[in-house]
């Protein structure tokens, strides 16, 4: 559960940001500040009442013990009953606040990562093919375990999709500001002419949930099962072990044919299932405390361009934070540590 001193601490430094003259004529900036301030602020407000309680019942505890009018120490015991129960109820309120803070980090210890191909063809193919070797050598640097859910190749060794598990400790904390659109300017390699093309690819990023997090009744699933082909038709199994679920409340659709075995497509396919309704639910409370506030959503879960990877110009920028690095190529060899840690800024 998150340390309240550290909260506090947080959210002081957000003040101090929002009230620096930069901060305040950058509207979009003032907006994501102000945003993750009150995502503190009933956290703050609890425990400053809390605080204030505190100081009553000393002074109530001080006047039972120096007073010696019999009627104002009764009533002293009577406001210093009332006081703890107030104080009780809302530490019961403030460790709520902070459980729920603390979900992220204490269920989603691994993600599921989905890559698909966007605007520019086969070009936004092998970018995404490049994207998934990026994260798969970052994981590999951390020592994170890679498994591939399911992928959808193209003939020249691109991804028109391509889903897979990272496991690992703070995998979430390190990759959550990934999702979003990611741009790429290049040569491609079928491009004879030399024209510069820019291609797009979507990456999302879902918190993979412990079983106990999410349960899901069996009611709400159709599960069918096909025969696994790979491109061209070509037939990668002659029984039916590929699987398709569809949750029926969402329309949610789910297919696995990578495995063998219609037990483990199966499974892998709840898996990315479970993973795709944990990220609607946080989306929902998103947008449901942003409603409230009159504010934006979190940046986690939209599908703009985030990111722009100009190959000409040996050169990666971040949009967000609106910052670039060169030596692109040791990005895509997994480097991306830079990149990950001026992210973090963005919790801070």
């Amino acid at each position: 559960m998150p340390d309240i001193k550290s909260i506090q601490g947080k959210y002081e430094n957000l003040s101090n940001k929002l009230s620096k003259p930069e901060v305040f004529s950058n509207l979009k900036k003032f907006q994501e500040l102000s945003q993750r301030q009150a995502e503190l602020n009933e956290i703050i407000e609890i425990a400053r009442e809390i605080g204030e309680i505190d100081k009553n019942i000393a002074q109530n505890e001080e006047m039972i013990k120096k007073e010696e009018d019999e009627e104002l120490v009764t009533l002293a015991l009577e406001e210093l009953q009332n006081l703890k129960k107030e104080k009780e109820k809302l530490e019961r309120a403030l460790k709520r606040l902070l459980e729920e803070k603390g979900r992220v980090t204490e269920n989603f210890k691994n993600v599921i990562v989905e890559i698909r191909a966007g605007v520019g063809g086969e070009e936004a193919a092998l970018f995404a093919g490049d994207l998934f070797r990026m994260y798969k050598r970052f994981a590999a640097y951390h020592g994170w375990p890679v498994e591939i859910l399911g992928s959808n190749k193209t003939g020249i060794g691109g991804y028109k999709e391509i889903i897979f598990e990272i496991k690992g400790k703070d995998v979430w904390g390190n990759l959550k500001h990934e999702s979003g659109v990611h741009r790429v300017q290049r040569i491609p390699k079928t491009e004879k002419s030399g024209r510069i093309h820019t291609s797009t690819t979507s990456v999302a990023i879902l918190p993979e949930p412990q079983e106990q997090a999410l349960k899901i009744n069996p009611s709400d699933l159709k599960i069918e099962t096909f025969r696994s082909s790979g491109p061209g038709g070509q037939h990668l199994n002659v029984t039916d072990s590929a699987v398709r679920i569809i949750h029926l409340p969402t329309n949610i659709v789910i297919s696995c044919q990578d495995e063998r075995s219609q037990h483990k497509n199966k499974a892998k396919a709840l898996k990315i299932l479970r993973s795709k309704l944990m990220a609607m639910n946080l989306k929902a409370e998103q947008e449901k405390r942003a409603k409230i506030r009159r504010s934006q959503i979190g940046r986690a879960f939209r599908s703009e361009k985030i990111r722009t990877y100009n190959f000409p110009q040996d050169r990666v920028t971040d949009h967000r934070i609106k910052k670039s690095w060169k030596n692109l190529q040791d990005f895509m060899d997994g480097n991306i540590e830079k990149i990950i840690k001026a992210l973090k800024t963005l919790d801070s």
